[in-house]
């Protein structure tokens, strides 16, 4: 049975590597969406700290999406830090400004919840393989084997690490595998693509640490190494909605358009090619590529076409939901339980945020 609509829409942040970014939700459609590439990760591979002015970037997104939260009244909130975060030395105090700033708890979440909470957000709606409420593209074949009761492997490829999920989409199920690898778009530039435009023999070392770490998801999660072929790969997150945006040639850009929209392996090859072989400021002029996430944007597509080969992957489904509106569900449901009071750690009410902003005032 679904979840009714709460009584006034919940808000969720996430501080990740590469973006920071906000969910104002009310259980109907896609919701305000909204995002800052702040470049928290930058550096932390190679460092191990966050720099002062990434999380000076951090702060102040931070700090409009609080007055943003409270303008649309939500009656629950809940922000996450992602991988730059877990990895990061100075991870602890970059929590405390951050909480600081939005005028609630910043929390660190694992990898592993990190990739739960993106299957429950990604394979919302899902009940046929041409994707949610829409057909696919029709210069897209259709996904084989389409059917109710398909797996799904959810790919969240993010700046400091890549999600895998894999279980039957349901209402409320959980993955029957969840995992997540250190990989992403600006750990892969910064460690490999060193040069402008990247090297073939960058791009090769790439993909091939890349298919390294898949090989350890095979032996690791036996159930994903025997269903990935034939489940329905589901892609969420930066990379994956660039990628279709820039096969699409969609600028200005739509996510409305972007899920459900159907990438194919051979559109996901092409637009790694051709982004591959330009120099960034060629990149730059590529309809559907967001100025601010060109300079990362080879670096996930190598973790992209690695995936798609590695498992001989022949579709993307491409979706717009994901890990948000996994904890956006949950703040719904805890909302509506009569257990609610359970999830007070997890969940803080806006007004105690807007309590703690008239007391800065």
């Amino acid at each position: 049975m679904g979840v009714e609509p709460s009584p006034g829409p919940v808000a969720v942040v996430d501080c990740g590597t590469n973006t920071t970014r906000l969910l104002i939700d009310d259980g109907t459609g896609l919701g305000q969406r909204l995002q800052r590439v702040t470049g928290l990760g930058r550096g932390v591979d190679a460092r191990g700290r966050l720099r002062d002015d990434a999380i000076a970037r951090v702060v102040d997104a931070l700090g409009e999406y609080r007055r943003i939260i409270e303008d649309r009244q939500a009656t629950a909130v809940r922000a996450v830090a992602t991988s730059a975060a877990r990895d990061a030395a100075n991870g602890a105090e970059f929590l405390q400004r951050a909480s600081d700033a939005l005028g609630t708890a910043v929390e660190l979440l694992n990898g592993d919840a990190e990739a739960t909470y993106g299957f429950a957000g990604a394979t919302t709606g899902l009940t046929d393989a041409a994707g949610p409420d829409k057909p696919s593209d029709p210069d897209v074949p259709a996904a084989a084997a389409s059917a109710e009761g398909r797996a799904a492997l959810v790919l969240d490829i993010g700046g400091g690490s890549t999600e895998f999920a894999y279980g039957t989409p349901s209402a409320g199920a959980r993955p029957d595998a969840a995992t997540s690898v250190d990989m992403g778009s600006v750990r892969w530039t910064e460690r490999f693509l060193t040069s402008d435009p990247p090297r073939p023999e960058e791009l090769s070392s790439a993909i091939s640490v890349a298919r390294l770490h898949l090989d350890d998801i095979d032996r690791d999660h036996p159930v994903i190494a025997r269903g990935a072929s034939a489940a329905r790969l589901v892609g969420v997150a930066g990379t994956v909605t660039t990628a279709a945006a820039v096969e699409i040639g969609l600028d200005p850009y739509d996510p409305e358009i972007i899920d459900g929209f159907v990438l194919s392996r051979a559109a996901a090859e092409d637009v790694f090619r051709t982004l591959a072989t330009e120099r960034l400021a060629d990149r730059v002029h590529n309809p559907g590529l967001h100025v601010d996430r060109a300079p990362v944007i080879v670096g996930g597509c190598c973790i992209l076409v690695a995936v798609m080969r590695h498992w001989d992957i022949d579709e993307c489904l491409v979706r717009e939901r994901d890990l948000l509106d996994g904890i956006a569900a949950e703040l719904r449901e805890a909302q509506a339980s009569p257990a609610a009071e359970l999830r007070e750690a997890q969940v803080s009410s806006a007004a105690e945020l807007r309590a703690g902003t008239d007391a800065a005032r």
